[in-house]
């Protein structure tokens, strides 16, 4: 597929990093650099418009019918795709609680995947599972939780070519301290599908836990006289928290809350999002269990939610418009946030000069998306 080659964006109210700014953005060879004597490619006018860098999606399962899970490169280059044409630049896609067999193809499939023109770049692996709490399952295979596993994830890990960027983990559970302590500096552990109470997660965090998996969903909620993981969270400076801002998740005034809370230096917009999004409504697989979909709800037989169909566009636009989050927070939480917490931070996430070329327009009125620009290249 042959794209126009993008030089110049120019007229538009460019983000950099905390606030907007009018000023052109220009690129060459794929990458953003520092002034128009290196840009190579035509010019956009961006009037209007705001200029943003590409999304980054450090949790989502599927799209346009694919998962992940499913070990098939032909699906990821689809997910490639549908991401891709929602602005959403980066992707490290969730696998779920599964066996390990079914977790060492879709790491394989994932290892292997190359981006198509029009396809966005695949940055890492999110393990979901199967290291969870059998008390805080939620959409998760229950046959599949296993106690944590260091051997087992670095099979896994080698299988992916060093792709898996988070690993979660329930910190309560049998062999959870070790894990946390071996792996730690390998790769960015995450809270999650978790019972343990603040203490737990405390020492959690103490150990080399850096982040936290969709916020308020498959944790105990905070109580005066029994906090829980979220104030452990919140209490370090040093710590993420992803949130699913898609309206269905959780109410408006919480993740205003979670901003408020944690800062928007360190919240992470994500939009768990199964294979159904970007397709009819009607029922879905997911880790082998039946999702039904209805509008923007997700749900298993027994009512629990499963998951998203809001790509992350989607939820920044509602993290906006719907729930009150200034829209430079909500960018930042949906780009350079996530390109940090996956170590990715001045490659991905920003417009500075060196940063690959994603650059995406979205309306200043309507905040809908207008143009994404991808390694250079006018999608």
């Amino acid at each position: 597929m042959e794209l126009t080659k993008i030089g110049a964006v120019r007229g538009g109210e460019v983000f950099d990093g905390g606030r907007f700014t009018a000023r052109d953005v220009y690129l060459g060879a794929g990458s953003i650099v520092a002034d128009e004597a290196q840009a190579d490619g035509e010019a956009i006018d961006a009037t209007g418009c705001y200029a943003i860098p590409g999304l980054v999606d450090i949790h989502f399962h599927g799209s346009a019918g694919a998962d992940i899970s499913d070990g098939d490169l032909d699906g990821l280059h689809r997910m490639g795709a549908y991401e891709a044409s929602r602005g959403v630049t980066a992707i490290c896609p969730a696998t779920m609680t599964l066996p390990e067999d079914v977790l060492t193809r879709a790491a394989r499939a994932a290892r292997d995947y190359e981006p198509a023109a029009d396809e966005a770049d695949l940055v890492g692996i999110n393990m979901e599972g199967p290291y969870i709490s059998p008390g805080k399952v939620g959409a998760q295979n229950p046959q599949h939780v296993r106690n944590p596993s260091v051997d087992e994830f670095r099979r896994l890990q080698e299988a992916a070519g060093g792709l898996f960027k988070l690993v979660d983990i329930a910190p309560e559970e049998p062999g959870a301290d070790a894990f946390i302590a071996a792996l730690a500096h390998e790769v960015r552990i995450s809270i999650a599908h978790t019972t343990a109470d603040y203490d737990t997660a405390a020492r959690a965090f103490a150990t080399g836990a850096r982040h936290l998996t969709h916020l308020y969903n498959a944790m105990p909620g905070m109580q005066h006289r029994n906090p829980g993981p979220i104030p452990a969270a919140a209490e370090r400076d040093d710590v993420t928290a992803e949130i699913i801002a898609d309206g269905v998740h959780i109410h408006p005034a919480m993740v205003r809350l979670a901003f408020n809370m944690m800062g928007d230096e360190r919240m992470v917009l994500v939009s768990d999002t199964l294979r159904a999004a970007g397709m009819p409504e009607g029922v879905y697989d997911l880790g082998g269990q039946d999702v039904t979909v209805t509008g923007y709800e997700a749900r298993i037989d027994n009512g629990a939610l499963a998951g998203s169909v809001s790509d992350l566009m989607r939820c920044l636009y509602v993290a906006v418009h719907d729930m009150g989050i200034p829209l430079a927070s909500a960018v930042k939480a949906a780009t350079a946030n996530p390109a940090r917490a996956i170590g990715l931070e001045g490659r991905y996430g920003t417009l500075e000069p060196g940063a690959v070329g994603n650059v995406v327009l979205l309306d200043r009125d309507t905040l809908e998306l207008r143009q994404v620009i991808l390694r250079g290249r006018a999608l």
